[in-house]
């Protein structure tokens, strides 16, 4: 069994290769040729007294496809709250309470038909290019083509992934608007990827900048309440965001105008949805403005050889509601693969993790 670290997954993995093979697991998921459990979050009870607002959350997933050849399971053990920006916005937090400050995430992958296990990976660098490439395969699929400037919510891990995957799928973006709640981190973040893309990449002041005139808008946040008015949304847009309730918080990045406005709203999961109890993406159904059968997965939409989207004016949603095993399964054995390649990574003894009795 190989260990593999995040200092080894930057080494081995691509944003292209994260789009490659989560396209395949998704089509396959959708043709009943790979599986998924919804996430789970658990919270413990009892607030830690070192840290206050904050509680020990283990949250897991796990699913896998034909084509990976494996089973995986993707773990947190984290120590999860809420803090207050100085702008007064909230935010979703993870502390780095693990040994040496650190977080903990793990991604084990198992033999679909040797049963063993294969291979433990750190989950943060896979975690923030999965998310990004799902996103950008919606944008891919729903966003018209002839779109050159894209408003983005965020300036952190997640938004960088966001912006490097939607220039892979929308080559032809010549302007993207960056706002976050802090000047600083927007205008270092747009000066960042300016110079490493080329682009127009420009800090705004005022979120409605980075929405007017955007053919695509994205909110990559760890926001807990909407990030954007909906009525700014021009039309022919096609808006994502990566933040839905999660069945013990009830946060959001788009709030119930931008849902209600949307002519096509796709998401990850459906059975998230209910799971969770999403009342965001569930919103418009309840007040009788679409039915649940409208609201479609991306994997529904990349087997349908149909557009997704029915005319240039149409306003477009993809919520890219949940995390999935079956992201951790394709993309964890990618990096096996090459890992394996370049002999990267620690080998311990599959022999420490068989028995010889029934389990």
């Amino acid at each position: 069994m190989r260990i593999l670290s995040n200092a080894d997954v930057e080494q081995l993995l691509s944003p292209q290769d994260v789009l490659d093979v989560l396209e395949v697991a998704y089509r396959e998921l959708a043709q009943n040729r790979g599986h998924n459990r919804p996430r789970n979050h658990t919270y413990f009870p009892v607030e830690d007294e070192r840290y206050p607002g904050f509680r020990f959350r283990f949250k897991s997933q796990e699913g896998g496809n034909i084509s990976s050849g494996v089973w995986g399971t993707r773990i947190t053990s984290d120590m999860v709250g809420v803090e207050t920006l100085p702008t007064g916005e909230k935010r979703r937090r993870l502390l780095p309470v693990a040994p040496g400050g650190n977080y903990v995430g793990l991604v084990t992958l198992f033999s679909l038909t040797e049963l063993a296990p294969l291979a433990i990976i750190h989950d943060s660098v896979i975690q923030k290019y999965r998310v990004g490439a799902t996103t950008a395969l919606g944008i891919r699929e729903m966003a018209r083509e002839d779109v050159t400037v894209a408003g983005m919510f965020g300036a952190g891990w997640q938004a960088a992934a966001h912006l490097e995957t939607l220039l892979l799928v929308r080559p032809d973006i010549e302007e993207i608007r960056v706002f976050s709640p802090t000047r600083e981190r927007r205008e270092k973040f747009a000066a960042d990827w300016a110079e490493k893309t080329g682009r127009n990449v420009v800090a705004v002041d005022d979120p409605k900048q980075a929405v007017v005139g955007c053919g695509i808008v994205t909110a990559a946040t760890a926001a807990m309440d909407p990030v954007f008015d909906g009525n700014w949304i021009e039309p022919g847009a096609h808006v994502s965001c990566i933040t839905s309730p999660d069945g013990t918080a009830t946060r959001r990045e788009l709030d119930d105008t931008a849902f209600d406005r949307a002519g096509r709203i796709v998401v990850f999961s459906r059975e998230q949805v209910h799971h969770d109890k999403q009342f965001d993406i569930l919103g418009p159904v309840e007040r009788g403005l679409k039915k649940w059968e409208d609201i479609q997965e991306l994997g529904d939409i990349l087997v349908d050889p149909a557009p997704a989207r029915s005319s240039d004016d149409e306003i477009t949603i993809f919520a890219n509601n949940t995390g999935m095993g079956i992201q951790f399964a394709a993309v964890g054995a990618k990096i096996l693969e090459l890992a394996e390649e370049r002999d990267l990574g620690h080998v311990i003894p599959t022999e420490w993790f068989v028995e010889d009795t029934t389990p």
